[in-house]
């Protein structure tokens, strides 16, 4: 599977930015996958439902499945956490995973900026952020991507990999 990445700091754009890529490279026939990486704590999952009670009562793991789609989370407890290669593994085989976060993975990423977040830009601290996405015309050692263009992203990103 080829591996593409995003960084930018929070309220830069990037859900979005990946949220309107996703049908555009679906649209080429190619299956992608996303693995979105947070350093705040989240559950998917409402106390009161029986996966809930399941977990707090102590199971390691717990896989929803219907008709529609299935979830399996997993408790760390003590684990570390899982590296982006281990979560990689797990996933079904598709042609292209984006990934949101995962800053300092050796993976080719584009840094989406916003400087009206008040942010430096982080490409000189990360060697793999190979571009940059922006709503503002910058000076940078990069190529700079029209952010509010995602179908000129989207061709960089399938160029890169090799799935253009």
């Amino acid at each position: 599977m080829k591996v593409f990445g995003f960084a930018g700091y929070s309220g830069s754009g990037k859900t979005t930015l990946i949220e309107a890529l996703i049908p555009l490279i679906r649209a080429r026939g190619l299956r992608v996958s996303l693995i979105k990486h947070t350093h705040h704590g989240f559950d998917i999952d409402k106390p009161g439902k029986d996966s809930f009670r399941f977990r707090a009562a102590g199971a390691s793991e717990v896989l929803l499945a219907g008709g529609q789609r299935w979830a399996l989370m997993h408790e760390l407890c003590d684990e570390p956490e899982p590296t982006l290669d281990e979560q990689l593994a797990r996933l079904a085989a598709v042609d292209l995973v984006l990934v949101e976060g995962f800053r300092g993975t050796p993976i080719p990423k584009i840094e989406v900026y916003r400087p009206a977040a008040g942010h430096e830009l982080l490409h000189a601290r990360f060697p793999n952020v190979i571009a940059v996405a922006s709503d503002v015309k910058l000076d940078v050692p990069v190529p700079l991507l029209d952010l509010n263009d995602p179908a000129a992203i989207a061709n960089f990103i399938l160029e890169t990999v090799g799935l253009s």
